[in-house]
């Protein structure tokens, strides 16, 4: 974008697009607890979907998904991506097409609503000052998985502020091991520029998805856990 279409764009910006997502967030939140109580964690996604498509649309963010025949949105995944931004939450929940569960910190959970709709899309909480009572939260998270339900993690830990893939956590790789589910690696290109780390610097642009193929991991695997945790790190930063 210009300089002369990014000044242009600041009326927009903080006059419809601002208080559109805090008002979409209000009610497709309140929806969404309404649905996941009288009805399912289903349910209550298919309204998580609108939320994210309304709020890349109104943003406008457009959205490009490459790698479509490297998963199913029929089946389960272990989903880890790169975190550039923000953004990266409805580009990923409204556009991959897969029930996805996310892993996010305990904080979230507090402010209103927004965590509470969380909660009933069956999102797993985790205390990352406490190793223990993130591990029970994985724990209790296998617990409530629904057959078609796949869980994302972060695997940097948390976003990356100048684009570069940091060192994964092993949380998901261990996840994955103990469930069975495939690791789905992810690469997010471009949300840095869409909404920087840190900011409210909202732009329009453009978003890629690219999808890799799937890594099966199983306990036999737990002594090489270190080189296919770097192995699907590079093939997500090749991609960027």
């Amino acid at each position: 974008m210009t300089t002369l279409l990014k000044i242009a764009y600041q009326p927009y910006k903080w006059f419809i697009v601002i208080p559109f997502m805090i008002l979409n967030t209000l009610i497709m939140g309140s929806l969404c607890i309404f649905a996941g109580f009288i009805f399912s964690q289903d349910a209550a996604d298919i309204l998580a979907v609108g939320w994210s498509r309304l709020s890349c649309a109104v943003a406008p963010i457009r959205v490009r998904i490459r790698g479509k025949r490297n998963y199913s949105r029929f089946k389960s995944y272990v989903v880890v991506a790169n975190h550039q931004s923000m953004a990266d939450i409805p580009v990923i929940h409204g556009f991959m097409g897969l029930k996805i569960k996310w892993v996010m910190k305990q904080e979230l959970r507090k402010i209103p609503v927004f965590g509470r709709a969380c909660h009933q899309l069956g999102c797993i909480f985790v205390d990352r000052s406490d190793h223990d009572a993130a591990l029970r939260s994985i724990e209790d998270a296998k617990k409530r998985l629904s057959g078609r339900s796949s869980v994302l993690f972060f695997a940097e830990g948390t976003r990356s502020r100048d684009g570069r893939v940091m060192p994964f956590k092993k949380g998901a790789f261990v996840f994955a091991m103990e469930t069975g589910l495939p690791i789905l690696p992810v690469t997010i290109r471009n949300s840095k520029d869409t909404l920087p780390s840190d900011t409210i610097d909202l732009t329009p642009g453009t978003v890629d998805i690219v999808v890799h193929r799937p890594v099966h991991i199983s306990p036999y695997h737990k002594p090489h856990l270190s080189e296919i945790m770097e192995q699907t790190r590079q093939t997500i930063t090749n991609a960027i």
